[in-house]
């Protein structure tokens, strides 16, 4: 323990440091800032901590995050959208990001991460087989494979497009290439050539 610091506040420290994105000069700010706010601030928070893991759960078809007890989740249970296409995306964020376009009106399923040998993060560790499942059982005619257009993302892609050939199902990879108002000038040569390859008629 740090010389002068009481437990319970090392302790909030080192839980905040180990969220994503929060580093140990974050970490103290934030638990500072709690500790000089009123206490019920503080308690809202440590509830909302608790609801968080009591009253939600992973929808059991999709994976998705649902409410506890809703399983299948709202949006598997959608009668207006489409169970024939199916958006497959590694984190739940993903699905919060594509539903903010409002251009989509199929289903989702979640991957809960992607294939990653350097973390130790193989195939067993992800929903595909669940996928394949679905794809059999479900009668799902496309699966757009909306993994991160990172090395791990596109590895996870090759390795579903392998897992699921010979299955009556089209395979589709979302679109990349130039962010609408940049200049050509500042784009990397990765994401030009990109845009070149997936260029469409005018």
């Amino acid at each position: 323990m740090n010389a002068g610091i009481p437990r319970p506040v090392e302790r909030l420290m080192e839980a905040f440091a180990r969220l994503p994105g929060i580093g140990p000069k974050t970490a103290s700010r934030l638990t500072y800032h709690l500790l000089r706010t009123q206490a019920d601030e503080s308690l809202e928070l440590s509830e909302a901590l608790r609801e968080l893991r009591s009253g939600t759960i992973f929808c059991g078809r999709c994976f998705n995050i649902s409410a506890a007890g809703v399983d299948p989740c709202a949006l598997c249970t959608d009668a207006g959208r489409t169970s024939e296409l199916v958006c497959v995306v590694e984190d739940p964020l993903d699905v919060l990001a594509i539903e903010r376009t409002g251009q989509f009106h199929g289903r989702y399923h979640v991957l809960h991460g992607a294939l990653s040998p350097v973390e130790g993060i193989g195939p067993q560790d992800l929903r595909i087989e669940e996928l394949v499942k679905r794809v059999a059982a479900e009668g799902i005619q496309e699966l757009i494979l909306a993994t991160n257009p990172t090395l791990e993302g596109e590895a996870t892609a090759m390795f579903l497009k392998r897992r699921l050939l010979g299955m009556a199902v089209r395979l589709t990879r979302l679109a990349r290439g130039l962010p609408t108002g940049g200049d050509l000038e500042y784009t990397d040569i990765s994401t030009l050539s990109q845009a070149l390859e997936g260029r469409s008629e005018l």
